[in-house]
């Protein structure tokens, strides 16, 4: 739309452009301050066991509405599963389900063999579940808090961040440094609150506690929604590293772009249900497209291919 771009990188102006003599490219190395790779480089899955089980799921609201029927669907270590679907009709759902946030009316789910159909979140965690949000403000901070309680929240109460119950702040100040500096994590002082964070920084925040545990299957639910082209770049990779080290990723996003460009196998989900299960390379944009819009759905694939 615009005649005239100008770039401001952490509030200084770096360049007003004519939009017209520019490239994507150009205008996201100039937004990060270095070149931007936007192709993935991703190795061929191979295949290894089922870590996320999925079968005959239902889950009903609070006000008594079916919100995911019937659903089946498995993740393999090493392998990203991308979920994809209009917004609203069961992402939201079924995450909370398998992470414990929302009870589950029919079906079971196991993580590595164990059922977890009715755990509770902390007991889902424990199993070896990491969760990346759909809403980092919401449900994946405590905004008020120190950006140390947020590193720290999943490991608190246990060594060596807690010893017979006292917490060590030492030790959880160690960790948040460490972790700051291994995933990119910038704030002037880690005792500042989350909320006085960039919303790419509160990203990687959450993502550095959760990867940093070595969970056997990510749930990562809009990981980049509203971020910057570095940060999502950033994203994308840790991605990539976790399926790298052999972890099951059950990716959920409203971005096609992104599910085609790291998921092995794109699930579709449409009013609840699993329309259709394909590995990502045979399916098109306008295919994807059609099926989330539930139009020429496949439901005997959603039974064929689900594993």
């Amino acid at each position: 739309m615009a005649d005239y771009t100008t770039i401001v990188r952490r509030g200084h102006v770096i360049q007003t452009v004519k939009t017209a003599d520019e490239s994507a490219e150009d205008l996201a190395t100039m937004m990060v301050g270095r070149a931007v790779n936007f192709a993935l480089d991703k190795a061929p899955y191979q295949d290894g066991p089922a870590i996320l089980k999925i079968e005959h799921l239902d889950v009903v609201d609070h006000k008594k509405v079916h919100r995911v029927r019937d659903f089946n669907l498995t993740v393999h270590a090493g392998e990203i599963v991308g979920l994809a679907g209009v917004d609203g009709n069961g992402q939201s759902e079924l995450v909370k389900a398998l992470t414990g946030l929302m009870p589950v009316a029919n079906g079971t789910v196991t993580v590595g063999g164990k059922d977890t159909t009715h755990a509770k979140p902390r007991q889902v965690t424990e199993s070896g579940v990491g969760h990346i949000p759909e809403d980092r403000q919401k449900f994946g901070l405590i905004m008020p808090m120190s950006e140390i309680d947020n590193m720290s929240m999943m490991e608190y109460y246990r060594p060596p961040l807690a010893h017979h119950g006292v917490r060590d702040a030492k030790a959880a100040a160690e960790m948040t440094a460490r972790l700051n500096k291994q995933f990119d994590v910038r704030i002037a002082d880690m005792h500042n609150s989350a909320g006085s964070m960039s919303g790419g920084n509160q990203q990687k925040l959450i993502i550095a506690r959760e990867m940093s545990r070595d969970p056997q299957l990510m749930i990562a639910m809009n990981p980049t929604r509203g971020l910057d082209v570095g940060a999502i770049e950033f994203i994308h990779q840790q991605i990539l590293n976790a399926r790298a080290a052999g972890h099951a990723v059950l990716l959920i996003s409203y971005e096609l772009d992104e599910i085609r460009q790291l998921a092995d196998r794109i699930a579709v989900i449409h009013a609840g249900h699993l329309v259709a299960t394909e590995d990502a390379e045979n399916l098109t944009e306008q295919q994807i497209g059609l099926m989330m819009a539930g139009s020429g759905q496949q439901d005997k694939e959603a039974t064929t291919n689900a594993d």
